[in-house]
């Protein structure tokens, strides 16, 4: 509670100060609007991953000290699940107090940093008014995406707007630093499951190079963007940073901790087996592996998650196995099949067209160990499970 209350009173020191320094800046003919560019560090949440951002707005005239955020969505709005799963979910913009705001992301413990923009007069009103429209209730709402439009492209493109497009064409022809691949994974990484997750459902196009433009759906590569142009930033400033560590600038090779996991995995089977038969173990896997590749399918062919579509792991997470899960005895049809399919899995995580790596690592071992229970067990017990 102490440190609570101290991160508080710090945090309000800081925008005080920001605020008592950015009225010395202004120049003759501003009307006193300041518009900085707010970017928040990662949280816990695996919403959280990717940092957040908002564009806060002080301007005493129309009595405007808010921050102007794209990031909201409702856990309580109707067919909230069935959206998320379609890939149909509705954000909205809100305002609220700027101090409001800083709080809920410092009691997070997420890192705030606050750039403020030399925009002129004229830019400044026309973003005010842009923001001021998007946050009608008749506007607010707009159709999620995860990578082409989610609350830091809002963000970008209202900047952009009252730049008259500077922005987008100084970065849609400059190549980004790193794939949309590259970003998921590095901001992921530490979380086992929800990073294997994200690796078996996303398909090849976020593989696919992109442009600086296209990389800003990113926050922070938003504000690192705009830091490097010749004075459009002149104020950069660290509000609060978090304890929490740094996700790393390049993601990292983990595929050895999946491949870990699953001999792990191999090994309780093994154990288990000593209980339950063998070849049912097998098969439960088929079945699993087999409902997995539906999903993926359901997610390229049935919903609007454009990102699932042209999905390598099928190759791994294949419904063929659902046959060798139900029909007894498999016979020889499974190593070979499952042999096949999983030497092409093996082959294009080398080639540059998905990266499957960790997917590989932590599951074509366990589909090849299946095979073989199946093989070597109906061989000796043709009719049994």
């Amino acid at each position: 509670m102490r440190l609570d209350v101290l991160r508080a009173l710090l945090l309000a020191l800081a925008v005080f100060a920001v605020a008592g320094e950015a009225n010395a800046l202004d120049e003759p003919g501003d009307p006193g609007t300041e518009v900085w560019l707010v970017t928040y560090g990662p949280g816990d949440i695996y919403w959280q991953r990717f940092g957040h951002n908002a564009i806060w707005i002080r301007d005493s005239a129309h009595g405007l000290d808010h921050t102007f955020n794209y990031g909201f969505f409702d856990f309580g709005q109707e067919d909230f699940f069935l959206r998320f799963l379609m890939g149909r979910m509705r954000y909205f913009s809100a305002a609220q107090p700027s101090e409001v705001e800083f709080a809920q992301y410092l009691s997070e413990n997420r890192s705030i940093r606050v750039q403020r923009l030399a925009l002129s007069a004229q830019q400044s009103a026309s973003l005010v008014q842009d923001l001021l429209h998007d946050i009608r209730p008749e506007n607010r709402e707009y159709l999620y995406d995860y990578y082409a439009d989610n609350c830091s492209t809002r963000v970008r493109d209202a900047l952009d707007r009252a730049m008259d497009g500077a922005i987008r064409r100084a970065t849609e022809t400059r190549p980004a630093s790193a794939s949309l691949r590259d970003h998921t994974r590095r901001l992921t990484q530490e979380d086992f499951w929800l990073y294997l997750g994200l690796q078996s459902a996303l398909g090849l196009r976020i593989d696919r190079p992109v442009d600086r433009w296209q990389e800003m759906f990113i926050p922070a590569v938003l504000a690192d963007e705009l830091a490097a142009w010749q004075g459009l930033v002149v104020e950069d400033r660290l509000l609060f940073e978090s304890t929490q560590a740094m996700p790393p600038g390049q993601p990292g090779a983990v595929w050895h901790r999946y491949l870990l996991a699953a001999i792990a995995v191999i090994a309780l089977a093994f154990l288990l087996s000593r209980w339950l038969p063998a070849a049912a173990i097998a098969r439960g896997w088929f079945a699993l592996a087999g409902l997995a590749g539906l999903a993926i399918l359901f997610l390229w062919f049935g919903t609007d998650h454009r990102v699932a579509a042209l999905n390598l792991n099928l190759l791994i997470f294949n419904p063929l196995w659902l046959w060798f899960a139900f029909r007894r005895p498999a016979g020889r049809r499974a190593p070979v099949l499952v042999g096949g399919f999983s030497a092409a899995a093996a082959i294009l995580a080398f080639l540059p067209f998905q990266y499957t790596a960790d997917v590989v690592a932590a599951f074509v071992p366990l589909n090849l160990a299946a095979a073989w229970v199946l093989r070597t067990r109906d061989k000796e017990h043709p009719r049994r499970w």
